[in-house]
């Protein structure tokens, strides 16, 4: 456990959540007696095991650190009261005999979302993502589609080749990633990167032939069919969605659904394959 001082806690959670990355932070919310801390006292424990701050050390801090850890998981708060009387195994050395409760609540990353394709469908995507809290980022090859005028919502527009794009991003794994190219092949070369990426999302458009398709092409160059396990296609929830706008709400539903980690993603959708087992079908 590397434990930090110097680094501002506020700080960290900023950078922390910029940079896609997980944390828990804990806080002594409530003390009766004397602990070897204060009330208001806080600790920050980063995705990698490392902490910000202290609670006053000790057994306790290693409860916390732990519960923390399954807070981060779970991405769900949670409360701790500890009886530094009635447990030896709290003893810090000093001369403590309160109580005190901490309060242990997730730092989540901003969703960012990866929309490969410039098109209306990627245009609708993009507003109603926004207004849900993504941070979009728009890859086309077309600058004429790729454009912050097109996207005034996304914080970066690229307008390059895919695989030149793809060749020098790097995503983290709490990303959500859709592609919605122009066409057949685009959308392969992008899948291609994706599928060996880890995402909380990954979405594709398209029909269900389409789909296994593509999916087939990139089996016959060798990508092991486990690898389209985490690919939702067709995207989108079931609502009958006909129009750019009504696909939006339904793909942008199933984003939610996914980092809320609602079960609403698998109990209301009938038209996503199992891709996996269709192709081993």
């Amino acid at each position: 456990m590397v434990v930090s001082f110097a680094v501002d806690i506020y700080e960290e959670i900023v950078s922390l959540r910029r940079s896609g990355r997980k944390g828990a932070l804990a806080t002594i919310t409530n003390v009766r007696g004397s602990i070897p801390s204060f009330q208001t006292a806080k600790m920050l424990v980063r995705d990698d095991g490392s902490i910000v701050g202290t609670i006053g050390g000790g057994c306790v801090e290693a409860e916390v650190w732990q519960a923390a850890r399954e807070v981060m998981e779970q991405e769900r708060p949670r409360s701790l009261s500890f009886n530094l009387n009635e447990n030896p195994a709290h003893d810090t050395g000093l001369v403590c005999g309160g109580t005190l409760e901490i309060f242990i609540e997730p730092v989540l990353p901003v969703p960012m979302l990866y929309l490969f394709g410039a098109g209306h469908v990627s245009q609708a995507i993009a507003r109603v993502a926004a207004l849900a809290g993504f941070v979009i980022h728009v890859v086309d090859d077309r600058e004429a589609y790729a454009s912050h005028e097109r996207f005034p919502d996304a914080a970066a527009v690229t307008a390059d080749d895919f695989d030149a794009v793809l060749s020098r991003m790097a995503v983290p794994e709490t990303a959500y990633l859709v592609i919605a190219t122009r066409g057949h092949r685009d959308d392969m070369r992008v899948l291609r990167w994706a599928v060996q990426q880890q995402l909380k999302y990954l979405g594709m458009i398209g029909s269900r032939r389409k789909v296994l398709t593509t999916c087939r092409e990139l089996m016959k160059e060798g990508t092991d069919v486990s690898a389209f396990a985490q690919l939702k296609a067709p995207m989108g929830l079931e609502i009958g969605a006909v129009t750019p706008e009504e696909v939006a709400v339904s793909v942008v539903a199933e984003m939610i659904a996914t980092r809320r980690n609602c079960d609403v993603a698998s109990a209301s959708k009938s038209r996503e394959l199992d891709v996996v087992a269709a192709l081993q079908g």
